[in-house]
């Protein structure tokens, strides 16, 4: 419990739950858990079918939830636009010796250690994750937070390995630039 107890909670956040829900889920994960051990068959990790219990509660408590829609959630309809991950100026056009390449590539961060390792740059980093769309956000937040692999992330959420690193690579580009703005200001 203590290893999984709070990369499970993130997980639910994960969800859209609030900390108060997300404890809920992960109380009835630990219960799935314990009442399932008997079937367990050890095909998975113990590890991925923690996360797939909870996922599987953290699913069926939003489905029942979702007969009721906060007013505050009609606010972000056409949030989760499909915008490129960079933004389309930074590479060069047709005409460029390199189509499709860096005009400017990403300038090296100096001393990124110094200034990512404080709590203001934590705050940025959250704020970056929470802007996400739900998909590159779960998809990060396991790959980069919880450090499961690939293939682990693919059978969880039940996506392609292909469609598992293009949520990757967008949540991580538009993380970075949030961090780009912050490191250079």
């Amino acid at each position: 419990m203590n290893r999984y107890q709070g990369p499970l909670k993130r997980f639910a956040r994960t969800f859209g739950a609030t900390d108060a829900v997300a404890d809920e889920i992960v109380q009835e994960t630990w219960l799935g858990l314990l009442q399932g051990l008997d079937r367990f068959e050890e095909r998975a990790s113990l590890k991925s079918w923690l996360f797939t219990i909870l996922k599987n509660r953290a699913i069926a408590r939003a489905t029942r939830e979702k007969r009721s829609v906060p007013f505050s959630s009609f606010a972000r309809e056409g949030a989760d636009r499909a915008e490129p991950p960079v933004d389309p100026s930074r590479f060069q056009g047709e005409d460029g010796n390199w189509p499709g390449h860096w005009a400017v590539a990403p300038r090296p961060w100096e001393e990124p250690h110094r200034r990512l390792a404080s709590m203001e740059a934590r705050t940025e980093i959250r704020h970056a994750m929470a802007s996400l769309p739900e998909r590159q956000q779960v998809v990060v937040a396991l790959r980069d937070v919880e450090g499961m692999t690939s293939e682990e992330v693919c059978e969880l959420l039940d996506i392609s390995e292909v469609n598992q690193r293009v949520l990757l690579h967008r949540g991580r580009s538009a993380i970075r630039n949030v961090l780009e703005g912050y490191v250079d200001d």
